[in-house]
């Protein structure tokens, strides 16, 4: 009878992780991808921000002009954004102040959605970005 009741646990406990797996796979946010910012460069510059957000959230910014990291945090539609340190690599005012103002709109981020290759990250603005597919 002891058998028969682990076996009845291994099964449920293997049921309940074959259905999150689904469930994970279906919320289509995009761990492990790389993805750009659907903007044009700064004047002088040819860099567009690129977020790249691992498979735990954790997430690597190049912007116009600083790189950090940051982490993701993901329920269902709901998103939220914690940024790290940001290194400086020299900016200019310009262009400091437009990779703070993108950080803080990521962080203020409160839903995310997803149609095709485009997310967007939805809070007091709304921040769409390209999945790199190729």
């Amino acid at each position: 009878m002891t058998v028969l009741r682990h076996a009845v646990v291994g099964l449920a406990f293997a049921a309940s992780m074959m259905g999150y797996a689904p469930a994970h796979a279906a919320s289509e946010f995009p761990f492990g991808l790389e993805m750009t910012l659907e903007a044009r460069p700064q004047p002088g510059s040819k860099r567009i921000p690129r977020l790249e957000i691992g498979d735990n959230g954790e997430a690597q910014l190049d912007l116009w002009c600083k790189a950090g990291k940051g982490q993701f945090s993901v329920a269902n539609n709901t998103v939220i954004f914690v940024p790290g340190a940001m290194q400086d690599d020299g900016c200019t005012p310009d262009r400091a102040q437009a990779d703070d103002a993108l950080v803080n709109a990521l962080a203020e981020a409160a839903t995310w959605t997803r149609q095709g290759d485009v997310v967007s990250f939805v809070g007091a603005a709304t921040l769409r970005f390209r999945l790199n597919t190729n």
